[in-house]
């Protein structure tokens, strides 16, 4: 069988023009016939006397509507086709939801839904609301396992999130941040299953060492809840990083240590005080109170528009150690405090830099 002819579905001015190319051909031309000198100009309607038409004759391109219907204005894209494709895709993407085709990981990882839905809610509190700017990110492998070690601060975890974003959005290879949470944050109704969605899992060394063996980016925050409910007093000051869990993790795996120094959350809910009777009661690690919670009610709860800066550092190599090495507790020791200082060294160094909290 003959191969097919794709002819496009513009309108009819393509099969017109083949035609008026096949009577031109076919129709003799008288020596000194000016028309026969000129070339038909691509956009002429059918019924045009062919020949010199009217327009700039210096070489330029033709503008406006003549441009369009000579091939040489704007593309049908730019003109209202980025918005079909954009509909078309959403559409595509609602059936997928209802019918049930898309794909999750054995953790619950949703990658579609994560780059399409929770990425678009998260990038305006990133690029609008506190302005993060990054630093280092040529830091972060281009593929590979590595693990990011960050401060942790702000009452809530907003900073995680805003680190996950920044990682997506800035690296060359668009990579995704996978987060190690809390026991807590899978024990609440909808954030558990928000949480899973985004690509986060369970902070233990099991799920840590399954992500890092696939090539995966690990995230952890060390400090825990002493980090982040931390008094407003102690802003930037680094609490103690556990028992090295995440050096012996990165050990075993042969992974990077990349630290993430994170400036600006520390202020978006200053924490004046601690209920700690109310936090018994609701069976959480802390009740912040600061100065507008929860004094005004969930206008509280509204962070404050503070300007970020996330700052990734140069990778700590981890390959060179024997696979013994994972269980000397002086090599974990000795990693994990240079993890810190190199962290808190950087926190330092950009507070000086910073000329305001919120600009």
């Amino acid at each position: 069988m003959a191969d097919a002819k794709v002819i496009p579905f513009d309108d009819d001015r393509s099969r017109g023009s083949a035609q008026r190319a096949a009577r031109r051909r076919s129709t003799p031309r008288r020596p000194g016939d000016p028309v026969a000198e000129v070339a038909a100009l691509p956009g002429q309607q059918d019924g045009q006397q062919e020949g010199p038409q009217e327009g700039p004759q210096d070489g330029r391109q033709p503008e406006g509507p003549r441009a369009e219907e000579a091939g040489t204005g704007p593309a049908p894209e730019s003109r209202g086709g980025g918005w079909d494709r954009r509909i078309a895709g959403g559409l595509a993407f609602l059936r997928r939801r209802l019918t049930g085709e898309y794909e999750v990981d054995d953790f619950g990882y949703d990658e579609e839904l994560t780059d399409q839905v929770l990425m678009s809610l998260l990038r305006p509190f990133y690029e609008k609301y506190f302005r993060v700017e990054v630093k280092g990110i040529e830091n972060i492998p281009a593929d590979g396992g590595a693990l990011i070690v960050a401060n942790h601060s702000g009452t809530l975890p907003l900073d995680g999130l805003m680190m996950q974003v920044a990682v997506h959005d800035n690296h060359p290879q668009g990579r995704h941040l996978r987060l190690l949470a809390a026991d807590l944050v899978f024990m609440l109704p909808v954030i558990n299953e928000l949480a899973r969605k985004a690509g986060h899992t369970l902070a233990c060394a099991e799920d840590a060492e399954r992500l890092l063996e696939r090539g995966e980016l690990v995230g952890v925050m060390p400090e825990g809840f002493k980090g982040i409910g931390k008094p407003f007093s102690d802003r930037y000051k680094l609490q103690r990083f556990g028992r090295g869990g995440f050096v012996s993790t990165a050990l075993r795996t042969g992974s990077p240590i990349v630290p993430c120094s994170i400036v600006g959350a520390e202020e978006i809910y200053p924490m004046i005080g601690n209920a700690k009777t109310v936090a018994r009661v609701l069976g959480i690690p802390y009740f912040p109170i600061t100065p507008t919670f929860p004094w005004l009610g969930p206008l509280g709860a509204v962070p404050l528009p503070t300007k970020w800066t996330i700052q990734f550092g140069e990778p700590i190599p981890t390959d060179g150690y024997p696979p013994e090495a994972a269980e000397d507790p002086m090599l974990m020791f000795n990693l994990t405090d240079q993890v810190r200082e190199q962290i808190q060294h950087s926190l330092y160094k950009l507070l000086v830099q910073r000329r305001s909290v919120f600009f």
